[in-house]
């Protein structure tokens, strides 16, 4: 081994699957100045114990994504980097006890037909002919992937070592980091071997993620949210039907998945691998009796099967071979876990140059397709793929210890779950509520959860029936549709109220701040008293974010963005911030009343006599309502005549009471949904996201080409626009049945995939189910009719003559 460089561009703490091919994906693309450290062997952590699947099959577009990349990089790594690989590419079953789940399989088939995965529909029948050992009787259908398997996670992450080596870049074993410091703007890395020098760090540790991620607390940075699970997979003794079987087709069974019971089951050589996820699980290094070891490099828990008897005895009913061998063996492993289940890849949040990693609970799987994003964010500071259903930053100051451990159960419990939109998980709720969260509950509130922050997504009537199984469906019909529709209707004829915690709210000012603003969005400035849309391009002209933009004065601003984005949003502005401007966070320290409908300006003149209720749409003024100072905005994210009140937080209760006792009508977040997309109004992270460039979302008049400033992404935007677009934004009308269409559901024309939507739901106003997408320019004409693939019920849809389909003069906003 050679002797620790003193130097390097990047360094990588952690040496398992994914932090062999984050490096691999580095050397590999020029950058051959990179160290990975491992404390021990590489694969010592999850990476040696783990089962080795290697599935497609996800509901998220961005993880699909990685996992497709990681199966087409490991059908030819071997070959690439002449080192020999176990990789059986079996396909796999993944049974159907219900219509829902049937419905979630052709969700995924039609993103993966998307995405060139030659995913399948198959029958009870056909899944015997393909799985002869198998007990079909009250199996509805089944997924099949025929691009699924298994690999040898330590033969995988060698290879990944090798190749990385091969292309110049260093792998340190038994070299454990020890620390960080910081100087002259690089980072020091401490062993005890010595010191590195380097430009950039990732934490790829695994479930030593959060020890390594305390390093960077003093330089900006957080605890790491995860936790660590406890997963147990049995290894059967050998079965000679199996082995007769594999000998006589030449191959192996395909993996079987009982996805509603909650078990993995794969042929082992000639015996079977049975992977739980209990219910009845645990979680490890939790208390102060049960503390994480120093190091507990290739060892396991002791064995707690008394866990998994359901499971065992379910799976022998399902595959009856399987009860007529023994267990040889079983293992027992920590595998980590963040609060949703995704990994943590992407910039560190709060600390420059740093990266993550890590937390990946499906690693083997994910690792090739991670590797690739990580390497592209470092190099690039940018991905192919939008990738915030991984970001790190995706969390923000509520995920404490407590959060995490009981969000990681919850997730591990029910990984094989359905995620149906009307549901809320109820595991970690109200970490973060408004001042009037009581007084929305008693109205019938029913919570969920943004960011953290507790909002009401509708409100029950007494007698509605809002137990958690009645959200068990893909379906709009519910206990809440009635009541979404009403507070739609709320909002066109009269006037509603609408508690908004959370938004993310930075404050912006200092000397040549209005300028510095121009040169990071596309578009212009609002006047002063004004407010506007802007948009943040990054050097592709695709979309990073959305922000409100309200100007106090000439060089005071408040950008407003959505709760979610809070962490990435600031850091966008905090690190290019020159010198001599301030930004601070308020988000903690105001809430914000979205009042909204024909009769708002009359409740407020019975609430306010200083505030100029004349004054224009997109217009700002501080005014005293109900006695209460507080900045009125004329906007609404609704559609309709309305303002939004921003108040400090002590001021919301009076607020609130006053607007609901002037006759305002509360709404939640469904109803919010439905009202905006009937204007065409996007949402961040849905249909605004680094998929799309401005001029295909159809932001184009929020790009101002001939203005003096430069900003990121315009050279891209001027070259797209002479070229022409790749796709284009439209809204569809849809003739949708029980079902509306879902985040990236699969558009069709003439037996051929042109697009994909962007979000989906029922207009309540216009009385049509309604999707947005985007779709090949040549058919975003309007009248064109399309299909649009709902859980697998190709639905007739029609390109809608502009966005919006509610008020499109914007009469009524205007009024």
């Amino acid at each position: 081994m050679a002797d620790l460089p003193t130097t390097a561009r990047v360094v990588i703490i952690g040496g398992g699957a994914v932090g062999a091919s984050a490096l691999f994906h580095l050397a590999r693309a020029g950058w051959s100045d990179c160290v990975l450290l491992e404390k021990n062997e590489l694969t010592a952590g999850s990476t040696w114990h783990a089962a080795g699947n290697v599935p497609t099959f996800s509901t998220s577009w961005s993880v699909m994504n990685m996992q497709r990349y990681s199966t087409e990089l490991y059908r030819g790594l071997g070959d690439l980097v002449d080192y020999p690989m176990n990789y059986h590419v079996t396909g796999s079953i993944r049974l159907a006890h219900s219509k829902e789940r049937m419905q979630e399989f052709e969700r995924a088939r039609g993103m993966g037909q998307y995405q060139g995965i030659d995913l399948e529909i198959i029958s009870p029948y056909e899944i015997r002919a393909r799985y002869p050992f198998i007990e079909t009787h009250d199996i509805k259908g089944a997924l099949y992937d025929p691009t699924d398997g298994d690999i040898d996670p330590a033969q995988l992450t060698q290879a990944l070592a090798k190749g990385a080596r091969d292309a110049g870049a260093q792998v340190h074993r038994f070299t454990p980091a020890t620390g960080i410091s910081r100087d002259n703007g690089e980072w020091i890395v401490h062993t005890e071997k010595g010191d590195i020098r380097c430009e950039i760090v990732v934490n790829a540790a695994g479930y030593y993620a959060q020890q390594v991620g305390e390093w960077f607390r003093p330089f900006g940075g957080r605890t790491v949210p995860m936790m660590v699970m406890s997963h147990q997979y049995l290894l059967s003794e050998e079965i000679p039907e199996i082995a007769e079987w594999s000998k006589a087709e030449g191959r192996k069974l395909p993996l079987l998945r009982d996805v509603d019971i909650s078990y993995y089951l794969r042929q082992e050589k000639n015996g079977f691998n049975l992977g739980p996820y209990e219910r009845n699980c645990k979680g490890h290094w939790m208390t102060p009796d049960d503390p994480m070891p120093d190091d507990f490099s290739f060892q396991l828990y002791p064995d707690d099967l008394d866990r998994l008897e359901f499971y065992i005895e379910d799976a022998m009913a399902r595959v009856p071979l399987l009860g007529r061998s023994g267990i040889s063996r079983v293992i027992n492993g920590p595998i980590p876990y963040a609060p949703d289940g995704m990994p943590l890849l992407g910039p560190m949040p709060g600390v420059p140059n740093a990266f993550e990693a890590c937390v990946f609970t499906f690693g083997i799987a994910q690792g090739g397709g991670a590797g690739k994003v990580l390497a592209e964010w470092v190099m690039e500071g940018q991905t192919e793929w939008d990738m915030w259903s991984c970001d790190p930053r995706r969390y923000t100051d509520y995920t404490d210890q407590a959060y995490c451990n009981a969000k990681g159960i919850e997730v591990y419990g029910h990984e094989y779950a359905m995620h149906f939109p009307w549901h809320e998980w109820p595991a970690g709720r109200n970490r973060k509520v408004s001042p009037v969260h009581e007084r929305v509950v008693e109205l019938g509130g029913q919570m969920g959860a943004y960011n953290g922050w507790e909002r009401a997504n509708w409100f029950a009537r007494p007698g509605d029936d809002t137990s958690e199984e009645t959200t068990q469906t893909w379906e709009r019909t519910g206990p809440w549709e009635a009541r979404i529709r009403e507070e739609c209707e709320a909002v066109r004829d009269h006037v509603g109220v609408l508690d908004l915690p959370g938004f993310s709210r930075f404050n912006l000012s200092g000397a040549g701040a209005a300028d510095w603003l121009r040169g990071r969005i596309a578009g212009a400035l609002p006047k002063v008293g004004r407010m506007n849309l802007a948009y943040f391009p990054d050097r592709r002209g695709r979309i990073l974010t959305e922000m409100s933009v309200l100007r106090h004065a000439e060089e005071h601003f408040t950008l407003i963005t959505a709760a979610t984005a809070q962490w990435h949003d600031y850091e966008l502005l905090a690190r290019a911030l020159p010198e001599g401007l301030t930004l601070t966070d308020h988000s903690r320290d105001y809430s914000t009343l979205i009042v909204t409908g024909p009769e708002a300006r009359a409740l407020f003149a019975g609430l306010t006599e200083d505030a100029d209720l004349s004054l224009p749409w997109l217009s700002l003024q501080t005014a005293t309502v109900a006695g209460r100072e507080a900045m009125l905005a004329r906007v609404s994210f609704a559609g309709e005549l309305g303002w939004e009140i921003h108040a400090p937080n002590d001021d919301i209760p009076v607020l609130f009471d006053a607007v609901l006792g002037a006759g305002a009508k509360p709404f939640g977040m469904w109803a919010l949904n439905s009202l905006r997309m009937e204007k065409g109004y996007r949402t961040w992270k849905g249909d605004l996201s680094t998929d799309y460039s401005l001029l295909e979302a159809g932001l184009d008049r929020f790009i101002k080409f001939d203005k003096p400033q430069d900003f990121p992404g315009k050279a891209a935007l001027q070259n797209e626009r002479q070229q022409g677009l790749k796709k284009r934004f439209v809204t569809l009308t849809v003739d949708a049945g029980a079902a509306d269409a879902p985040y990236m559901s699969t558009l069709w024309h003439g037996g051929e995939v042109v697009g994909e939507t962007t979000s989906g739901g029922w207009g309540y106003r216009v009385n049509r189910s309604i999707a947005m997408g985007m779709l090949k320019p040549e058919l975003a004409v309007p009248g064109t009719e399309v299909e649009v693939d709902i859980y697998g019920d190709r639905r007739r849809a029609v390109v809608a003559d502009g966005t919006a389909l509610w008020d499109p003069s914007n009469e009524r906003i205007r009024a």
